[in-house]
C-alpha cells in the first residue's frame, strides 16, 4: 500500500508512460527513410525491409557492446552501417540520424499526461528516468523536471538499482523518499522496489502482474495517481 507520507519526490518513466513510443518511432522512421530515398536511395531500400533493418541493429548491438545502453549511437551506428553496406557515402549517417532524432522529439502525450506533469510538478521535485533518448527540451516538457537521468547518460539502465539511486540523489533525497512511477512491470516497478522506492505501476492495457512481488499502487492512468496524491 503507498505510503503518502513518506513521498518527497517523484521519479516517472517517459516512454509508455507519458507518451506512447512506438507511434513516435514509427513516425520517426518513415522521416529517416523519406531523407534517405534522395540522399541514400539504396540505403532506403535496406531500411525499407524490417528483416534486414533488425539484423544490421543486431549485428550493431553485437559488434558494440559497449553501446548497448545508449540507442541514439546505436541508431547512428545502424544508418551507417547500411549506407556502407548500400555503398553509398557514411559520411551521411550523422544528418541522417539528426533527422530521425528530430522527429522521435515529436511525441503525442497521452491526455492524462500533461494535467498530471502540472500537477505533480507543482507538489514535488520530478526527476524523468529513462532508457530511452527522448529529450525533455525538445518535447517540451522540460520545465516540469528538476533533473534528467538516462541510461546513455548514466551508463547503466533500468532495472540496475544504481541509476534509481543517483535519480533520488539528483534531488537530495533518499530512495526510501521518491515515488517511482513507470508502465514497465520489470524495468519499472522491480528496478524500483529493488532500490528501496515505493512503486506505481502505470497499466493502461489491463496486462496482468507477472510477479510475486506486487507494486504499492496501480493505476490505469496518471489521472488516478493525482487523485491518490491529492
Amino acid at each position: 500500500m503507498l505510503d503518502i507520507s513518506r513521498v518527497r519526490a517523484i521519479t516517472l518513466d517517459l516512454d509508455d508512460t507519458l507518451w506512447p513510443i512506438w507511434p513516435t518511432i514509427a513516425r520517426a522512421e518513415k522521416a529517416l527513410h523519406d531523407w534517405l530515398c534522395p540522399h541514400a536511395p539504396m540505403a532506403a531500400a535496406l531500411f525499407a525491409n524490417p528483416a534486414a533493418l533488425r539484423e544490421i541493429r543486431n549485428h550493431v548491438a553485437e559488434q558494440r557492446p559497449e553501446l548497448k545502453h545508449d540507442l541514439s549511437s546505436v541508431r547512428r551506428e545502424s544508418i551507417r552501417l547500411a549506407l556502407y553496406r548500400a555503398g553509398e557515402d557514411p559520411l551521411l549517417a550523422d544528418p541522417a540520424f539528426e533527422v530521425f532524432f528530430a522527429a522521435r522529439q515529436q511525441v503525442d502525450l497521452y491526455a492524462d499526461a500533461g494535467p498530471a506533469l502540472e500537477f505533480l510538478a507543482g507538489r514535488y521535485p520530478l526527476v524523468s528516468l529513462s532508457n530511452g533518448n527522448a529529450d525533455l527540451q525538445r518535447v517540451g516538457i522540460g520545465r516540469f523536471f528538476r533533473a534528467a537521468l538516462s541510461a546513455r547518460e548514466f551508463g547503466v539502465g533500468k532495472p540496475d538499482p544504481r541509476i534509481f539511486v543517483a535519480a533520488a540523489g539528483a534531488v537530495d533525497v533518499q530512495p526510501e523518499q521518491v515515488l517511482h512511477v513507470g508502465d514497465d512491470a520489470t524495468l519499472d516497478v522491480l528496478g524500483a522496489l529493488n532500490a528501496g522506492m515505493q512503486a506505481v505501476w502505470v497499466n493502461r492495457s489491463e496486462h496482468q502482474w507477472p510477479y510475486e512481488e506486487q507494486p504499492h499502487v496501480t493505476v490505469t492512468d496518471l489521472t488516478q495517481l493525482c487523485d491518490l496524491l491529492r
